[in-house]
Order: structure tokens, then C-alpha cells, then sequence
């Protein structure tokens, strides 16, 4: 009678992918080797290596960006791009007229929220990540910022998407009149519907003043010639101004900008990490950012 007295692992062979295959799944085939040793009267040594193949198949993250050729919306398809994620892109000006190699792999579906049929933007999607948001009438700006928003988390849990994130606004610290302007309800609508919608999932990122490089009606607006040396400033004297933060509306001066890449990566980050949900101050973005920016 054969009794089984040792196995040990032998080394992996490295895996292969196999194509083609359905765009949101990659399936990796691996062989395993188990090296098996039998003591029986009679019969000395180890028997030859085993070899075991295996077949695993892995998610990759295919997210949806609403915005996507915003300001915003465009640094997080890049950023996204970049750390090998699929990325849909949903706006009403469809494909950007720049031309770099990362536009070249984004899928742009050009729609409004409020009329898109989401079977061709939300099937298969892992996480949405929405940049809706504008300025404008009264009426206006409750209905970009908080109902097209409320909208689009709706459609995205109808469809099984598992992560929300929401690009909102850090409150500056204003009094409650101020913050009962169309923009800032329709902002925190949207907040509470995320955060309703995807308790343990839902992200909202509140970045405050957002510099960069802006493209608009073709040229390019260095808002970074100005964020960049205010944020440098601001954190190099927050334990002298800290006093002063208690002030209404004191953070219109003090709350110091975020870059767009810092506001991209930040929401990379919550893409891919499951632990990261709820809300995330300006500091917050900033470790998030860096988390994912090596």
C-alpha cells in the first residue's frame, strides 16, 4: 500500500495569456509542478515532478468616465489609460481634437446623460466615475450637477456597476446661505445619492480650486503657472494661517489648490482599491494620489 510522505512545490512556469477574449475578462493559463514521494517496501527515491495546469480567470477594471473630454474628465482617462485600465469616455463633445496616444485608446462615445441608451456604456463596466458639474442659472446648475449626476448613479447600480466615484467641491468653509446656491445642492445631491447608493463602495472626492493645463476653444490655459506656486505657499504657512481656518468662508484663501493629475490619480486609486470609499478632503486627494503615482 502506497503512503503519501512528502510534497514540496516546484517553481511556476510564467503565465500565458490567451486571445482573443471578451474585453473585460483576461484569463492567465499557469503550470504548476508538485514533486510527490511514496514509501512503499520495495520502491526507493522520488517519482518524476508532476506537472498540473491551471486556468484562472481574472477581472480587469473597465471604467466609465461622464465628462470625459472635460478639463478633469480627460487627466482621469490619461491616468486611468496609463495604469492599464479600459476606459470609456460619455460626453456630448464625444473625442477630443488633440492627438496623443492615450486619446487613441479610449473608447469615446459621444451622448447626454439624460438621453444616452446606457446598455452601450454601462455593460461589463467595473466602477463610473463622473466629472458632470457646472456653473450657470439656478435651474442649471441643479439639474448638471446634482440631477444628471443622481441619474447616472441610478443607471450604474441598475446595471450591477460595483464603484461610483464622484468629482464634487470642497465647501470652503462658507455659511449656510452661500451653500444653498443651485450649485452646491446640486453638488451635495449627488453626494448623498452616491453615498446612499454605494455605502461600502461609493467615493466622493472634494478637491478644491483644480489647476493645470485647461484647453479651451483650442488654446491652452496654464492654470498651473498660478495653482502650482499658491499650493507650494499655502502648505509651507498652514501652521501660521491654521488659526485663521475657524473664519467663514476663510478656506476661499486658505484651502490650498490640487493639481488635476493629483485629482486623477486620486481617482484611479478608488478604482482599483476596494477599501477606498466615502468622502476625501484636499489632504485626502493628495495621499490617495500618491498611492498610485509611482
Amino acid at each position: 500500500m502506497l503512503s503519501l510522505s512528502s510534497i514540496s512545490p516546484l517553481k511556476t512556469s510564467p503565465c500565458r495569456t490567451h486571445f482573443p477574449l471578451p474585453s473585460h475578462h483576461r484569463y492567465s493559463f499557469c503550470r504548476f509542478g508538485v514533486r510527490s514521494s511514496y514509501a512503499e517496501a520495495g520502491v526507493k527515491g522520488d517519482s518524476k515532478s508532476a506537472t498540473i495546469d491551471v486556468e484562472a480567470d481574472v477581472k480587469s477594471e473597465r471604467v466609465v468616465v461622464l465628462g470625459g473630454n472635460g478639463f478633469v474628465g480627460s487627466a482621469i482617462c490619461k491616468a486611468a489609460v496609463s495604469k492599464g485600465i479600459e476606459v470609456t469616455s460619455l460626453s456630448r463633445s464625444g473625442r477630443p481634437s488633440q492627438s496623443s496616444s492615450w486619446v487613441d485608446q479610449v473608447n469615446w462615445v459621444t451622448g447626454d446623460v439624460f438621453y444616452v441608451n446606457w446598455d452601450e456604456v454601462l455593460v461589463g463596466a467595473t466602477a463610473v466615475v463622473s466629472t458632470l458639474g457646472g456653473f450657470g442659472s439656478e435651474e442649471q446648475m441643479k439639474r448638471i450637477n446634482g440631477e444628471a449626476n443622481v441619474l447616472a448613479v441610478g443607471a450604474a447600480k441598475d446595471y450591477g456597476v460595483p464603484k461610483f466615484i464622484l468629482i464634487s467641491v470642497h465647501d470652503y468653509n462658507l455659511p449656510q446661505f452661500l451653500l444653498e446656491s443651485g450649485y452646491f445642492t446640486g453638488k451635495r445631491k449627488a453626494e448623498s445619492e452616491v453615498l446612499s447608493k454605494y455605502p461600502n463602495s461609493g467615493v466622493v472626492l472634494r478637491p478644491g480650486f483644480i489647476y493645470g493645463k485647461r484647453r479651451v476653444d483650442g488654446f491652452e490655459i496654464p492654470l498651473d503657472l498660478i495653482g502650482e506656486p499658491l499650493e507650494k505657499i499655502l502648505r509651507a504657512t498652514e501652521n501660521l494661517t491654521r488659526p485663521l481656518s475657524a473664519l467663514p468662508a476663510s478656506d476661499l484663501i486658505l484651502a490650498p489648490p490640487v493639481s488635476v493629475d493629483d485629482v486623477a490619480l486620486a481617482a484611479v486609486n478608488a478604482i482599483t482599491d476596494d477599501d477606498f470609499f466615502g468622502i476625501f478632503t484636499i489632504e485626502q486627494i493628495k495621499e490617495a494620489a500618491a498611492k498610485v503615482s509611482v
